[in-house]
């Protein structure tokens, strides 16, 4: 049975409630009516660490913390009067964007049927071709598997009960940020779930079953910063950054995204008003989302992200920013595929930049499999004993909801791609804090393929990644 879903943007306002404050206090200052002085969510983001008083403060006003991370420098709160807390560093509105489902995606279902033609135990291995552009199982028979290792998977909820999952979950260390949504995926009778995908591609277990992760020993810390059909604000993304760095994470991956216009734009909130978000308010939630990125760096932690799927030149589109990608420190990654993989599988080119795929060298720092739907027609081709149009294999195949898997496309499944090739090389060097952020990134590039123009090109960037086995 065939799925098409084409990513959508979706919006939404909603919070998140820090320790200091109840469900009760954010709701009944965000219920009142609407006017000069109304109740609003701010970001408060300081350069250094926030007092440890400011919880206090906020109830000494009459306010509610929402979040609270005082070394990281980051708080948000709601309340009429921002001005109060000024004093403490910048002070701008926490408005709902457009968080990019990673998105123009399409997926295919799967029924559990025919196992491949290699015999692997792990049935739907050799529908993952990008494995193999990236040299995973060259690493593995090296005896380079990602022990030792956690990522942290920011994203949507998650099937944390699946067969190739679970094993390599780990539940104390992983969290919800979208308030009235468990860690769990949700959205009953849909396998679209974009967070189980990610997890997947970067550390399903080999384990005799469905499909092996690009570092299958690596930990998983799942950890929801957004709904589970895609909306989402900044206090849930940058909460969950704090809480992947405090938690122990190695490596972040964010396959997600949020693009602003520098000059100001409009949105919606929950009720479809329109909020108007000023050149100012866009910068300073720029740097908000930038302060907790530089805190996660500073604490040891690698931080990858999707670079974007509006197949938009960045070199050339300088009133454009998407966040997380484009923030300092971030390795960002574009997405590549093959055209007809299943018609030759075997001498396939494997690294054309994907359609939807945004470039350029101020943008991109790698590249990896992304998949993408370009080859004509509906010729059927059999890989892994499953017959579908050849055009499907193309995609990036996967974990799914309710222990399903399915194909996807887009920049959020290149992403993971190189988390899970960066847990392989901090686990060659010995695992969790052997190598610096700084380091490991430089490892990447030194590995990394160097296609197209030789050194930083506009569809690879600094590579091609690949683990150099």
């Amino acid at each position: 049975m065939k799925w098409l879903r084409w990513g959508a943007t979706v919006l939404a306002i909603a919070l998140v409630l820090a320790a200091c404050s109840t469900e009760q206090d954010v709701a009944a200052l965000e219920a009142q009516a609407k006017g000069p002085n109304t109740p609003d969510t701010y970001l408060i983001v300081s350069q250094g660490s926030l007092p440890s008083s400011l919880p206090l403060v906020a109830h000494a006003n009459g306010d509610a913390m929402r979040a609270f991370h005082p070394e990281a420098g980051f708080a948000s709160v709601v309340t009429a009067n921002p001005n109060a807390y000024k004093r403490y560093g910048t002070v701008t509105r926490d408005v709902t964007v457009n968080w990019i489902d990673p998105g123009k995606q399409v997926a295919l279902e799967v029924d559990f049927a025919n196992p491949p033609a290699s015999g692997d135990d792990d049935f739907f291995f050799d529908l993952q071709w990008g494995h193999d552009a990236v040299n995973a199982v060259e690493a593995w028979n090296a005896g380079v598997r990602g022990s030792g290792v956690t990522v942290a998977v920011l994203d949507t909820g998650f099937d944390t009960d699946h067969p190739d999952i679970a094993p390599n979950f780990d539940a104390e260390r992983s969290a919800s940020f979208v308030p009235n949504e468990p860690l769990e995926y949700g959205i009953a009778g849909d396998v679209f779930s974009h967070g189980t995908h990610v997890a997947g591609t970067i550390a399903a277990a080999d384990n005799g079953f469905g499909v092996i992760g690009v570092a299958p020993e690596a930990t998983l810390m799942l950890v929801k910063v957004v709904s589970d059909e895609g909306s989402g604000d900044f206090t849930w993304v940058m909460s969950g950054i704090v809480h992947a760095v405090d938690n122990g994470a190695d490596i972040i991956n964010m396959s997600l995204g949020a693009l602003l216009y520098k000059a100001g734009f409009v949105t919606e909130d929950d009720e479809g008003n329109e909020v108007v978000v000023t050149a100012r308010e866009a910068q300073e939630l720029r740097v908000a989302l930038e302060r907790v990125v530089r805190y996660a760096v500073q604490k040891g932690v690698l931080v990858v992200a999707s670079a974007g799927n509006e197949a938009i030149d960045f070199d050339h589109s300088g009133a454009l920013v998407t966040l997380p990608g484009s923030a300092p420190g971030v390795v960002t990654v574009g997405a590549t595929a093959p055209v007809g993989w299943a018609t030759d599988p075997a001498n396939a080119f494997l690294y054309n930049l994907a359609s939807y795929s945004n470039y350029g060298r101020s943008h991109i720092d790698l590249a990896a499999p992304g998949g993408d739907v370009v080859y004509p027609g509906e010729e059927n081709c059999t890989v892994a004993g499953l017959a579908r149009p050849c055009w499907v294999f193309d995609l990036v195949f996967s974990t799914g909801s309710a222990g399903s898997y399915y194909w996807s496309g887009g920049t959020s499944m290149a992403a993971p791609h190189v988390a899970g090739v960066a847990a392989l090389l901090l686990s060659e060097h010995g695992g969790s804090g052997s190598l610096k952020p700084a380091q490991l990134e430089s490892l990447l590039m030194k590995r990394a393929m160097d296609l197209g123009q030789r050194g930083n090109d506009p569809v690879y960037g600094k590579g091609h990644v690949a683990t150099g086995y």
